[in-house]
C-alpha cells in the first residue's frame, strides 16, 4: 500500500504597496503553521497554512537595520480557499473510485509576497524535512507528486524556474501566466479556459452596453503587458476605444510609503477625472485592496471626484480581497460593478463543512486559529494581560455572522477553481496508477523500478482526463490544455453592513456562435448608486440622434465624433450610425431624416382638378371640331367650302378630332395598351393634319400660279395632289412609328426617383431618340409649313387662306417650341400635362385659326358665301 501526497504550492498576491517587507535569507527557517489530517489507517502529509499570512514590521523607517516582526495578519476572505482545499481532500479520501486504498495528503507554503521566498518554497520540496540540503531527501513517502500554485501569475513563474528543472507537475489555478520556455510549458497544466475567448467575452460585453468609450487599469508585470498587447488591439477593431491605459502600482521594496500613496492616488485621479464610466480592471487577486484603499483616501482628498460613478469590468483573475484595518471601510466603490469569473456550480457540502470548523476542536496547531482571530477580533491568549487587553475567542462564535467582506459562505470561483484542480491531480493520478499496474503486470521485470521516477509524466495524464465533478460539473480540457468551460458574468451589489452579494446576470459561451456568445440579463443588474438604476453611458460625446451620422474629429481618437446631418434622400433610423443610407425604392425619407414613409403611387387622375380640366378641354375641343365638321358637311355646297378643298378640309378636321380625342390616352392609370398608343397614335395624327395643312399651303400657292395666263401649273391642281402629299408625309411617320414599335416600344413602368414622395406610374418611350424623332419630323412639317404659308401670305383673300394658315403654323409652333423645355423642367404627372397641354393648344390654334373666319362667313354671314363676293375679292 502506497501513500500519495501532494504538495500544493498557493502563493499569495501582492497585496499593499505601503507596506515593507523583510528580506529573505537562506539561514532563516521557512515560517508556517503545521497541521496534522489523519484519514483512515494513512497519515497525511503536514499542512503548511502561511498562504493567507504576512507579517508586519514597525519602526523600519527609524530603524531600517532591524526587522521587528510584531504581528500576524490574515487576509480572512482568502481563508476559504484552504477550505475548499481541504473539502476537496477529503472528498477524495472518502471516494474508493478515485484513490481506493490510497490516501492523499497536502502542505501549504507561504511566499510572503517575496520571489526569494518562492524559490525557497520551491527548493523545500525537494530537501529532507527541516534540513536545507540541496539535492538531499531521504524522506521517500513525503515526497509530492505535484505542485498546485497561484492565484498570482508572477508567483507562479518564480516557482517554475526551480520545479521545471526536476520535472515536477505543476498545476495553476490562478492567474494564467506567460510561459517563457518549453520546458516550463511541458511540466504545468491551466485550470482556465482559452484566454483569447476571455478578451472576446469582455469585447461582447463592452459592445453589448454600448460602451465604447473605456478606461484600463492594469497590473504593472507581464501579465498586465499581455493583456494589452492582445485585447487591446481585439477591441479596437471591435470599435472600442481606450481614454487612458493605467497601471497599478508596481510593488517595489522600499520604505517611502507616502510615495507609493502619492503614485497610486495620482493614478486613480486620472481614472476618476476621465470621461469614460467603464474602467476594464486586469489586475492580480489582491489589487482589490488597491482599489477599496484608494477609493477611500480620494473621498477625504477629492469629494467632488469620489462622487463620480465608475463601472468597474472586472477580468477572473480579480475577487475580493480585504486586510484588517480596511474592516470598517464602505464598499460604494465596489457596488454595481461587473466582473467575469470561470464558470461555476454549488457544490454540495461545503456550506455544512465551513459550519463544521471549530477552533477549539483543533487539536494541533493550524491556521483557523489565526483566522478566527483576525475574523472576530478576538484572542485565544492565555494571558491574563493580554486578555485585558482585548476579548477572548469562545469558539463559539458563527461563521455566518461575519459580514461577507470578512467572509463569505459560498464557495467562491477562485476556491471552486482550486476545488477542481485538487480533483484534476486526484483522476489525473488515478489514470497514471492504472497506467503504471497494467505496464507491470505485462512486464514484470519492471516492478523494482521507483514510482517516483514516473511522477512526471503525471501532466500527461491530466489533459486527457474528463470528470464530472460533485456539483454536476464536466471538467475536461481541449487539445491546447485549456479547460473547457464559459465565464459567469457577475454583478456585485454591496450592503450598508459591509456585506456583498455576488449575483449571475449572464454568462460567456465559448462553444456557441459569436452571435450567440454572450447571454445576459439587462434588467436585472444594479448600477452604481450615482447612476439611479439607469444604465450608464461610456461615450467619448454624446449619441448622434437618428437622422444623423458620425463625422470623424482631426486629430482625435474614432470614437469621438460629431454629428452631421443627413444629406437630403437619405436616412440614420438609430443612434451613432456611421453613414446615412438610402430608403427602399418605394420609400421616402420624413423631415428629419430618421425615417421611411411610403411613398404614394401617382398618375394624372380624372377625378384630380387637372386630369378633370384637361379632359374637358379636350372633349369640349372635340364638340367644336365635330361642329366645324358638321357645318362644312351641311354647306359643302357653297363656294366658300368648295375654294378650300373638300377632301383635306375633312381629312384635316377628322385629324384635329381624333388629336383631341388622344389626349384620353394620356390621363388615367397607364396600362400596356395605353402606352403603346399613347405616343405613336400622337405622332401619326398631328403628321396626318400638319400634312394636310402643308398640302393646303401647297395647293393654294399652285392655284395661284395656275391663274397666270400660260402657266403649265394648271395640271397639278386637283384632288390627286393633296391626296399624294397627305399620304407620302403620314407615310414616313407611320414607317417612323413601326420601327419604333419593332426596336424599343413604350412599356408601363413606374419612376421612383423623379420626385421623392411619389412612385409615377408612367409610358416610358423606351427609345427616347426614337420619340425625338417622331417630334423632329412633325417639327419639319410645321416648319416647312409655315414657311411656305408665310409666303404665301400676301396673295388674295378670293383665292387662298395662307394668312390664316400662317398664323395657325404659328401658333402650333410656338406652342411645341416651348413644349421641349417645359417638358425636360416637369416630373410626373405635370410632364405628362405639359404633353396634353401641347397637343390641345397645338390642335386649338390650328381649329381655331384655320376654320373660325370661314365658319363665321359660313354661318353668321351667308350673305358673303357666294362667288360674286370671292370676285370681288379677287379684283380688289
Amino acid at each position: 500500500m502506497m501513500i500519495f501526497s501532494a504538495l500544493v504550492l498557493v502563493l499569495l498576491p501582492e497585496m499593499m504597496n505601503m507596506i515593507p517587507r523583510a528580506t529573505c535569507r537562506t539561514s532563516d527557517p521557512l515560517p508556517f503553521v503545521h497541521k496534522q489530517y489523519q484519514s483512515g489507517d494513512f497519515i497525511v502529509v503536514d499542512i503548511l497554512s502561511q498562504i493567507y499570512i504576512f507579517y508586519t514590521m514597525i519602526n523600519f523607517r527609524k530603524h531600517p537595520s532591524k526587522e521587528l516582526f510584531v504581528d500576524v495578519v490574515v487576509m480572512t476572505p482568502m481563508y476559504q480557499h484552504i477550505l475548499a482545499l481541504e473539502f476537496a481532500i477529503m472528498e477524495i479520501n472518502r471516494d474508493p473510485s478515485i484513490l481506493p486504498n490510497h490516501t492523499l495528503g497536502f502542505h501549504i507554503y507561504n511566499t510572503y509576497f517575496d520571489p526569494c521566498w518562492t524559490y525557497r518554497a520551491s527548493l523545500e520540496l525537494f530537501f529532507t524535512k527541516g534540513q536545507f540540503i540541496p539535492n538531499y531527501n531521504c524522506d521517500a513517502q513525503n515526497r509530492p507528486i505535484a505542485v498546485i500554485g497561484g492565484p498570482s501569475s508572477d508567483i507562479y513563474l518564480n516557482m517554475a524556474n526551480i520545479l521545471s528543472l526536476f520535472k515536477m507537475p505543476q498545476v495553476i489555478h490562478g492567474s494564467a501566466p506567460e510561459i517563457r520556455t518549453k520546458e516550463q510549458a511541458a511540466f504545468y497544466q491551466q485550470m482556465l479556459p482559452n484566454i483569447d475567448a476571455q478578451y472576446k467575452g469582455i469585447s461582447k460585453l463592452l459592445l453589448y452596453f454600448t460602451w465604447t468609450w473605456v478606461g484600463m487599469l492594469l497590473v504593472d508585470n507581464d501579465s498586465g503587458e499581455m493583456f494589452q498587447h492582445t485585447f487591446v488591439p481585439m477591441a479596437t477593431q471591435s470599435g472600442i476605444c481606450f481614454d487612458f491605459i493605467e497601471r497599478f502600482p508596481k510593488s517595489v521594496y522600499t520604505n517611502n510609503i507616502i510615495e507609493l500613496v502619492e503614485t497610486g492616488l495620482k493614478m486613480y485621479k486620472v481614472i476618476m477625472r476621465s470621461n469614460a464610466t467603464a474602467v476594464v480592471v486586469h489586475g492580480e487577486f489582491g489589487n482589490m485592496i488597491n482599489l477599496r484603499f484608494l477609493s477611500t483616501i480620494l473621498k477625504y482628498n477629492d469629494f467632488s471626484l469620489w462622487k463620480k460613478g465608475k463601472v468597474w469590468i472586472m477580468t477572473p483573475r480579480m475577487g475580493f480581497t480585504s486586510i484588517p484595518f480596511q474592516r470598517y471601510g464602505d464598499l460604494v466603490f465596489l457596488h454595481g460593478a461587473l466582473s467575469f469569473a470561470i464558470h461555476s456550480e454549488k457544490v454540495l457540502g461545503f456550506h455544512q463543512f465551513v459550519q463544521s470548523k471549530n477552533p477549539i476542536l483543533e487539536k494541533e496547531q493550524s491556521f483557523i486559529k489565526i483566522f478566527w482571530e483576525n475574523a472576530f477580533e478576538c484572542s485565544f491568549s492565555t494571558s491574563v494581560v493580554e486578555q485585558e487587553d482585548g476579548t477572548s475567542c469562545t469558539g463559539e462564535e458563527k461563521l455566518e455572522d461575519l459580514p461577507t467582506s470578512v467572509f463569505e459562505m459560498d464557495m467562491t470561483g477562485h476556491s471552486y477553481n482550486l476545488y477542481n484542480a485538487i480533483y484534476v491531480v486526484a483522476h489525473a493520478l488515478h489514470d497514471f496508477h492504472s497506467s503504471i499496474m497494467k505496464y507491470r503486470a505485462g512486464y514484470l521485470e519492471t516492478k523494482e523500478k521507483p514510482f517516483n521516477q514516473h511522477l512526471w509524466k503525471l501532466n500527461h495524464f491530466m489533459r486527457k482526463i474528463s470528470f464530472n465533478n460533485s456539483a454536476g460539473q464536466k471538467i475536461q480540457f481541449n487539445e491546447n490544455g485549456e479547460l473547457e468551460t464559459g465565464f459567469d458574468i457577475i454583478n456585485w451589489i454591496t450592503f450598508s453592513n459591509l456585506s456583498f452579494k455576488k449575483v449571475r446576470v449572464g454568462s460567456i459561451h465559448f462553444m456557441d456562435s459569436q452571435e450567440k456568445m454572450l447571454t445576459t440579463d439587462k434588467d436585472g443588474i444594479v448600477w452604481p448608486s450615482r447612476f439611479n438604476q439607469t444604465q450608464p453611458f461610456s461615450l467619448c460625446n454624446g449619441k448622434c440622434h437618428s437622422g444623423y451620422s458620425k463625422i470623424k474629429i482631426e486629430g482625435k481618437l474614432f470614437c469621438c465624433y460629431d454629428c452631421l446631418r443627413c444629406p437630403e434622400g437619405k436616412i440614420s433610423n438609430r443612434k451613432d450610425m456611421d453613414e446615412c443610407f438610402q430608403c427602399p425604392e418605394d420609400q421616402y425619407p420624413n423631415e428629419k431624416n430618421n425615417f421611411c414613409l411610403p411613398k404614394v403611387i401617382t398618375f394624372l387622375k380624372y377625378k384630380e382638378t387637372l386630369g378633370t380640366v384637361l379632359a374637358t378641354f379636350a372633349l369640349f375641343f372635340s364638340l367644336v371640331t365635330v361642329g366645324v365638321l358638321w357645318i362644312f358637311i351641311k354647306h359643302q355646297d357653297t363656294p366658300i367650302v368648295k375654294a378650300n378643298n373638300q377632301n383635306l378640309t375633312y381629312a384635316l378636321l377628322v385629324a384635329l378630332l381624333l388629336s383631341f380625342l388622344c389626349v384620353l390616352l394620356f390621363i388615367g392609370q397607364p396600362n400596356k395598351v395605353t402606352c403603346v398608343l399613347r405616343q405613336t397614335a400622337f405622332g401619326i395624327i398631328f403628321s396626318v393634319a400638319i400634312s394636310c395643312v402643308l398640302a393646303k399651303t401647297i395647293i393654294v400657292v399652285i392655284a395661284f400660279m395656275a391663274t397666270k395666263p400660260g402657266s403649265k401649273m394648271t395640271k397639278w391642281v386637283g384632288k390627286r395632289l393633296g391626296t399624294f402629299m397627305v399620304s407620302c408625309c403620314s407615310f414616313i411617320q407611320i414607317k417612323t412609328c413601326v420601327i419604333w414599335l419593332i426596336m424599343s416600344p413604350p412599356f408601363l413602368d413606374a419612376d421612383m426617383k423623379s420626385i421623392a414622395e411619389e412612385i409615377i406610374l408612367e409610358c416610358n418611350k423606351g427609345s427616347a431618340f426614337m420619340f425625338y424623332c417622331v417630334l423632329g419630323y412633325m417639327g419639319f412639317l410645321a416648319i416647312v409649313s409655315f414657311s411656305l404659308a408665310f409666303l404665301a401670305r400676301k396673295l388674295p383673300d378670293a383665292f387662298n387662306e395662307a394668312k390664316f394658315i400662317t398664323f395657325s403654323m404659328l401658333v402650333f409652333c410656338s406652342v411645341w417650341l416651348s413644349f421641349v423645355p417645359a417638358y425636360l423642367s416637369s416630373k410626373g404627372k405635370y410632364m405628362v400635362a405639359v404633353e396634353i397641354f401641347s397637343i390641345i393648344g397645338s390642335s386649338a390654334g390650328l381649329l381655331l385659326c384655320i376654320f373660325s373666319p370661314k365658319c363665321y362667313i359660313i354661318v353668321l354671314r351667308p350673305d358673303l358665301n357666294n362667288k360674286e363676293f370671292l370676285k370681288s375679292k379677287t379684283t380688289d
